[in-house]
């Protein structure tokens, strides 16, 4: 088990974290609107909040955000885009595992957390004389015999939903491995499990918000088809380095109907924001989902933790799951929300546990 946080010092970052709705004096508009649309959302957060706690933000990248330090009256931490981690309280073994879909599933399954199980294969040849056997391309295919020959696929440590998606047979797989071999080396192969998907975000074990997701849509305009429309989604998904949705979708002739103007169609797959999905603020109708995003997060060790799980699994209000455990999450729809107060809420927590504020 994860050694707890000291009570004084939980009470003393939650008793602060209760006045965060004093803050939010400045806006938030105002530092993204002076940014470029290629800075990262976390480096305006952390300006936004070290603006309000009054500590000193500086870029030290050439205003790329990728690279930037917070000080307060005698401490200096650097943070960093891309692979780093926003949340240095979460230690580097726990967030590390969190990233790994099979290593997390073990770690809950033996906590008795619920989740979609799965197993994973390796896409090349590389390294095969350090792995045991059963995780090749050949093993692939037949775990998809065993499923039924239909299964979820994903990379084992993928994020944003890159090249999450159904494959309904062996041509599908096999069609599938080629493509992200390309930009992966390894994948999580899982049953289709239908549910209701929320995510559950959690600063030790307090639950900052709850959302709902939901898939992405196109918009009619009364003149483009399903599938033209898809087709321009898909092109601004490949400029975020993200892979196309509703793969397969050109054997499907119900697209080539056009869309009417106000009409939304729906995209099938996967529902993550950065890819086009929704994400709505909303409780799930059961507290045991909130319990079990809890018990997640202990049993990875994690302080900062995004819980993603179905409930109402195949209708059954008791059926929950996790489908994965962020260690490293996004939080832009907090913005999009509205509620700088919980972005200014999570930075404070971040800040505090660095020791760079209530020190």
């Amino acid at each position: 088990m994860p050694r707890p946080i000291k009570k004084f010092v939980r009470d003393k970052i939650i008793k602060t974290e209760w006045q965060i709705a004093e803050y939010c004096m400045q806006s938030l508009q105002n530092f993204r609107s002076a940014k470029p649309s290629s800075y990262p959302d976390q480096s305006v957060y952390a300006e936004y909040a070290c603006a309000e706690f009054g500590l000193s933000f500086v870029d030290i990248d050439g205003g790329s955000g990728l690279l930037f330090s917070v000080t307060a009256a005698s401490k200096t931490i650097h943070f960093g885009a891309g692979r780093c981690s926003w949340f240095p309280q979460n230690n580097a073994t726990a967030a590390t595992l969190a990233t790994d879909k099979y290593f997390t599933g073990m770690i809950l399954e033996r906590a008795g957390v619920p989740t979609l199980g799965g197993k994973y294969f390796f896409l090349h040849d590389r390294h095969r004389a350090h792995r045991g056997e059963g995780h090749e391309r050949q093993d692939a295919l037949e775990y998809l015999r065993e499923l039924g020959g239909t299964a979820f696929v994903k990379p084992l440590m993928g994020s944003r939903g890159d090249f999450a998606q159904v494959v309904f047979d062996q041509a599908s797989l096999v069609g599938y491995l080629d493509e992200v071999s390309k930009y992966y080396d390894s994948i999580l192969i899982q049953p289709v499990v239908s549910g209701v998907e929320y995510r559950v975000f959690l600063l030790d074990d307090d639950v900052v918000y709850t959302a709902r997701k939901y898939p992405p849509t196109v918009l009619g305009n009364g003149a483009l088809t399903i599938r033209e429309l898809l087709a321009a989604h898909n092109e601004a998904l490949r400029a975020r380095g993200l892979s196309p949705a509703a793969p397969g979708a050109e054997r499907d002739a119900s697209l080539d109907i056009v869309l009417p103007k106000g009409v939304r169609w729906q995209i099938p797959g996967r529902m993550n924001l950065s890819a086009g999905g929704t994400m709505v603020l909303e409780a799930p109708r059961s507290d045991a989902a909130l319990t079990m995003a809890r018990e997640a997060a202990r049993a990875l060790g994690l302080r900062v933790a995004a819980v993603d799980m179905f409930t109402d699994i195949a209708g059954d209000p008791e059926a929950i799951r996790v489908i994965e455990v962020n260690s490293n999450p996004s939080i832009r729809l907090l913005e999009e929300s509205g509620r700088g107060d919980l972005i200014l809420k999570i930075w404070h927590h971040t800040f505090s546990a660095m020791e760079l504020l209530g020190v």
